[in-house]
């Protein structure tokens, strides 16, 4: 089941509405327990075609239906305006396309533990603990995973990355070249083997990164998927691999 409503951000966007969601489990309604989250970027894309920005989403609410693994996922529809995304999804200042994108990640990062996380909390049956929350997106959400594993990390103990944009700070983003992670934190990282041509050096700087976190200790499941690509069909195929991989399987 997932349940749809409209939010503001308006720290970010003013008065701006954009659509919120959550997925509850099978059984949620029937059960009496508290369940893990993972909190996720472009919610849009994760559950429904007719709301994706291309027609295609993730499926993951047939997905964890089927497997019936016991996971809330509560994620916000992006800033679709000009390069709001862009901006919203990073925590550094880049240049795209001619254009200096301002980041502000961390005034997103800051609104999703500061306030979203703690409405999911009250009004849903989760686990709010560490141990039992985790983070995920693609692309600018995957960097964005990678920066909340880094910087938030007392808030999320494990993150997704799938095609993570390593690619706009040209190296190894210094939030985690600087990152001390004091506690276990466990990072799927993937990236298709057809999205190495998209950006020069992608190939080095994601090995780079890998090699990094795993010498910080960080328990990393790093892939590289044949003949990935970088779109919602590919990220769907990697639901089975990914969700497991972090310890969400289904009962």
């Amino acid at each position: 089941m997932v349940i749809k409503w409209d939010i503001t951000i308006p720290k970010l966007t003013g008065e701006r509405t954009r659509r919120a969601y959550v997925y509850l489990p099978n059984g949620y309604n029937e059960e009496d327990r508290r369940y893990p989250v993972m909190y996720m970027f472009d919610g849009h894309n994760l559950f429904f075609d007719e709301d994706a920005t291309y027609g295609k989403s993730w499926g993951i609410g047939e997905y964890l239906d089927y497997t019936n693994t016991k996971l809330i996922i509560a994620a916000v529809e992006c800033d679709h305006e000009g390069n709001g995304r862009l901006s919203e999804y990073s925590p550094i200042n880049f240049n795209f396309g001619g254009a200096v994108i301002r980041g502000r990640g961390k005034k997103y990062m800051d609104w999703l533990v500061g306030e979203f996380k703690p409405y999911i909390d009250e009004n849903f049956r989760t686990l709010p603990d560490r141990a039992n929350t985790a983070i995920g997106g693609s692309s600018m959400g995957g960097l964005m995973t990678m920066y909340a594993l880094a910087v938030y990390n007392r808030y999320f103990s494990r993150g997704a990355a799938l095609s993570p944009s390593l690619w706009i700070g040209g190296g190894t983003p210094e939030f985690l070249t600087k990152a001390k992670f004091g506690r276990a934190t466990q990072l799927y990282m993937d990236y298709g083997s057809k999205e190495f041509k998209n950006h020069a050096g992608q190939r080095r700087i994601f090995a780079e990164v890998a090699a990094d976190l795993i010498e910080k200790g960080v328990f990393v499941t790093s892939r590289i998927v044949p003949y990935g690509t970088h779109c919602e069909a590919s990220w769907q195929r990697q639901l089975p691999v990914f969700f497991p991989a972090l310890g969400f399987e289904g009962e």
